[in-house]
C-alpha cells in the first residue's frame, strides 16, 4: 500500500515524500481510513511504529477543508503526557503540513506564560499540549474550544500513570460533544477501558502489536552487580566501548541523574542530564545537542523514555531498573529506532529479582546474562526473594523513597518544582547538583 491509497491530499502527500516516506506503516495504514470515516478510536502498538503520523495525518487531511466556525480556537487538539512528546508532535504536525496554511501551537509546563498568551490570542488549527499546563489556560478563559472537531489522547495510559485522569476529563468536557476522540494507548484495558467508555463513541479498536511484543532488533543483556560501586566500575568499562555510538543511562531519580551526568563528565564523557527539574529551554538545548551528536551520554529519568526519536542511539543502559514493567520497554525502545540493531544493558543486583521477574513476565522474555571478564559479581543473583537493600545514599537506590518522576510531585506538568531551575544548561557541562 502506499499513502496515495489513503486518499490523502496533494500536499499532505508532497510533504510526506519530501520527509522521505513512500509506504505507511502497519497503524498507519489501519487507523488513518478508520479516523477519516469519522469514527472514534482506540488504537495500540509498540513505540517507534509511526503511530504520531497516523492521528496526524488525517487531521491536516479535515484541515484542508474550512471551518465552518468562525472562532479563533483549535480545530485539533492534541494532549501528551510529557513535554518532549508534546515537542515532538509539534514537529511532526509542522512537517506534514510544510505544504500547508495551518497554524500549530504547542503549550506546556516550562515555557513563559506571556508567550503562550500570544500564542493563543492568534487563530490555531492545531494546538499541542500537556493536560496541566493547557487547565491553567482553560481556567483563565483564555481557551475557546467552541470550533474543537478532534480530540488526540496521546500515550494515554502515562497520563493516567502520571495523575491526570482528572485534568483530562476537564479538558474533555470543556470541549464540543460533537468531537471525534482518538486515544492511543500502550494498553487498552482496565482503566483505560473505562476512561474509553466514559470519553469516546462507538470506538473502532486497533491492536497491531501486544505491549509484550519482543523487540526483534534489539539485543537485551542483563548484568549482576553488587552494589554501587561495582555499577560505576562497569557503567565505566562499558562506556569505553567504541561500538557505544550514543547512549541513555536510565536512572531512577533526577537528583541520581545530575549526580551521575556530573561523574561521567568529570571521567571525560560528554555526557549531560536529563529529567524534569530543568527548565524547557535547558530540555531543548540538551536534545538539539543530542541529536547533533555534541553528547554522546545523556543520563536520564523516565520523563525522557518516551518522546525522544534520535537515531544514532546505538544502547539503552538501565543504570537502575524502571518501577514499573512497561516502563522498561519504552526505555528500551529508545534505541533500534527506525529497524537498526540496537543494544540494551540493564544492571541488577540482589534486590532487583522481583523488579526482574515483572519486566521478564510482562514482556514475555528472559534478559540474557552477560558477565565481563574482570567484572564478575560476587555475589551471584538467586531467584527467590530479593536480599535486603544495603546501607543507603549516593545514588543507584533503585528502591528509595521520591523521585520517580511516574507520578507528579504536587505539579500538574508531573515533575517538581524543587529548586534545579537552572539545571541543564545545554553547554555540554551536567545540571548542578545544588549544592
Amino acid at each position: 500500500m502506499s499513502f496515495e491509497n489513503l486518499n490523502l491530499h496533494p500536499s499532505i502527500l508532497k510533504a510526506i515524500a519530501e520527509a522521505g516516506y513512500t509506504e505507511p506503516s502497519p497503524i498507519q495504514a489501519a487507523a488513518i481510513p478508520e479516523v477519516l470515516a469519522g469514527h472514534d478510536l482506540m488504537a495500540s502498538a509498540q513505540t517507534g511504529t509511526g503511530k504520531t503520523a497516523a492521528f496526524i495525518l488525517p487531521a491536516l487531511q479535515y484541515l484542508t477543508e474550512p471551518s465552518q466556525s468562525k472562532s479563533r480556537g483549535p480545530r485539533i487538539l492534541v494532549l501528551t503526557p510529557t513535554r518532549e512528546l508534546a515537542t515532538q508532535v509539534n514537529d511532526a504536525a509542522r512537517k506534514y503540513s510544510a505544504q500547508m496554511r495551518v497554524k500549530t501551537v504547542c503549550i506546556l509546563g516550562g515555557m513563559p506564560y506571556p508567550l503562550q498568551n500570544k500564542l493563543l490570542s492568534q487563530p490555531v488549527d492545531i494546538l499541542v499540549a500537556t493536560p496541566g499546563r493547557l487547565i491553567d489556560h482553560l481556567e483563565r478563559g483564555r481557551i475557546d474550544f467552541s470550533r474543537l472537531e478532534m480530540l488526540v489522547l496521546d500515550e494515554a495510559d502515562r497520563m493516567l500513570d502520571m495523575g491526570f485522569i482528572d485534568d483530562v476529563e476537564k479538558i474533555a468536557a470543556a470541549t464540543p460533544a460533537s468531537r471525534q476522540t482518538l486515544l492511543f494507548s500502550a494498553t487498552l484495558e482496565g482503566t483505560i477501558a473505562g476512561l474509553a467508555k466514559r470519553l469516546l463513541k462507538d470506538p473502532k479498536r486497533i491492536q497491531m502489536a501486544a505491549q509484550q511484543a519482543k523487540h526483534e532488533n534489539i539485543e537485551q543483556r542483563l548484568h549482576v552487580v553488587d552494589d554501587l560501586a561495582h555499577k560505576n566500575r562497569l557503567l565505566q568499562h562499558l562506556l569505553t566501548d567504541a561500538e557505544v555510538r550514543q547512549a541513555i543511562v536510565f536512572t531512577s531519580t533526577k537528583r541520581d541523574a545530575d549526580m551521575l551526568a556530573e561523574d561521567l563528565f568529570a571521567q571525560g564523557h560528554q555526557a549531560a542530564a536529563l529529567h524534569g527539574d530543568m527548565n524547557q529551554g535547558a530540555r531543548n538545548r540538551t536534545l538539539t545537542r543530542l541529536r547533533n551528536g555534541a553528547i554522546r551520554i545523556l543520563v536520564a529519568t523516565d520523563v525522557a523514555a518516551r518522546g525522544i526519536d534520535v537515531a544514532g542511539i546505538s544502547h539503552v543502559i538501565n543504570f537502575d531498573l524502571p518501577k514499573f514493567a512497561e516502563d522498561y520497554v519504552h526505555r528500551i525502545g529508545r534505541t533500534g529506532r527506525a529497524g537498526s540493531h540496537g543494544i540494551a544493558v540493564s544492571f541488577a543486583s540482589g534486590k532487583d529479582v522481583l523488579h526482574l521477574k515483572r519486566i521478564e513476565r510482562f514482556t514475555g522474555h528472559a534478559i540474557t546474562p552477560h558477565v565481563v571478564p574482570g567484572f564478575e559479581a560476587k555475589r551471584p543473583m538467586r531467584s527467590g526473594a530479593p536480599s535486603p537493600a544495603g546501607k543507603r545514599g549516593g545514588y543507584g537506590n533503585n528502591d528509595r523513597r521520591g523521585g520517580y518522576e511516574g507520578r507528579p510531585n504536587g505539579n500538574r506538568d508531573g515533575y517538581s518544582n524543587r529548586g534545579g531551575q537552572n539545571r541543564g544548561t545545554g553547554t555540554g557541562r551536567p545540571a548542578s547538583r545544588g549544592r
